[in-house]
């Protein structure tokens, strides 16, 4: 694939809110489909749809541990990608939006190992 064709295929990654709301919350490092969907309160096959297209422009990995399938960001592989995730860590965070899905998070994963599941 050409470079300006790589590039324009990652910055459609971030075209989406939702993608963008994903994204933060990934920066709190691995999650599964599970933790993002109760983050977001959005159903399974769209936060799904979302990662698989964030996987496939670029942004982040994934890995199998069982039945769950693992999320993390992915290494940038060039500057500018260096330059945008380094952008969206310092901005997305301060979106009302962004706050309030962090402790979503924050409360589901209390519960969740406290109930050792997942």
């Amino acid at each position: 694939m050409h470079l300006m064709e790589q590039l324009a295929e990652r910055l459609k990654g971030l075209s989406d809110p939702t993608r963008l709301r994903l994204l933060a919350l990934l920066d709190c490092g691995e999650l599964c489909i599970c933790d993002l969907m109760e983050a977001l309160s959005l159903p399974q096959s769209k936060v799904s749809r979302h990662m698989s297209f964030l996987k496939k422009s670029g942004w982040v990995t994934s890995h199998r541990k069982g039945k769950w399938v693992y999320y993390t960001l992915a290494d940038p592989d060039d500057q500018l990608q260096v330059a945008i995730l380094t952008t969206l860590r310092e901005y997305l965070p301060n979106l009302a939006v962004g706050a309030e899905d962090h402790e979503r998070l924050k409360q589901y994963l209390k519960i969740k190992n406290a109930d050792s599941c997942g």
